[in-house]
């Protein structure tokens, strides 16, 4: 697919939500890159500050946190090859992904003051459109107003098999480890008070469980396109 695209053209903020394994992240990096837009893992950030809370040693939640927030910086910064993830001068990119990180995020992000701090980074960044963005609540709290919503969604067992290839796993015993442990962040992620994962009312919901990573950036490139002609 040929994207029609100028300097001439506005361009839109794009958000992409869905749930862990549903592809937003590969997308979304792949439809910026096409569009020659600025790409922003918002997971990647709330990975960080969920690290430096876990390196600090307290509670999950605490009043301590917000007195810690105070002290960390953290930015997502294009390079070469791909997007590095600094907390303060330190790249955490990999650390970030570790199982105990992973474990805790939700546990992290749900906290009010951590989200606050974020979302308002995040919508400094995007404030003057192309950029895409992906996440948990883009389209609902972050960009309400966002040209283009997209909603990912896929079956808790393809879910489940992309994660474990991401980590070399692929036994059956494995996947309904991992499916069980999706369910649980969905759960966390869905039902939380602040910011909860849902899909906007005006977000284009897209299954892509049996779809390729090619098929659901065309699908979400062809939406694009339609919103930017619309704006000319």
């Amino acid at each position: 697919m040929v994207f029609l695209s100028t300097s001439s053209m506005k361009k839109i903020t794009i958000a992409i939500d869905g749930p862990a394994g549903s592809g937003k992240s590969t997308s979304a990096r792949r439809v910026a890159q096409a569009l020659q837009y600025t790409y922003l893992d918002t997971g990647a950030m709330y990975r960080a500050i969920t690290l430096a809370v876990l390196e600090s040693g307290v509670d999950i939640p605490s009043a301590e946190i917000d007195a810690l927030l105070e002290t960390l910086t953290v930015r997502v910064v294009q390079q070469p090859d791909g997007q590095h993830t600094f907390l303060g001068e330190r790249d955490v990119s990999e650390r970030i992904r570790h199982a105990d990180v992973t474990n805790a995020v939700s546990a992290v992000s749900a906290i009010p003051s951590v989200r606050r701090r974020l979302v308002a980074i995040q919508q400094e960044m995007g404030c003057n459109g192309g950029i895409v963005m992906d996440g948990r609540d883009i389209g609902t709290v972050v960009f309400p107003d966002a040209e283009l919503k997209i909603f990912l969604v896929a079956s808790i067992e393809e879910r489940a098999r992309r994660r474990l290839m991401e980590t070399g796993g692929s036994s059956t015993v494995a996947v309904d480890v991992m499916a069980r442990e999706l369910e649980e962040r969905d759960r966390k992620d869905s039902t939380r008070a602040v910011s909860p994962l849902t899909k906007a009312h005006d977000a284009v919901e897209i299954d892509t469980s049996n779809l390729s990573i090619d098929d659901q950036v065309e699908r979400i490139l062809a939406l694009a396109q339609e919103k930017v002609l619309g704006r000319q």
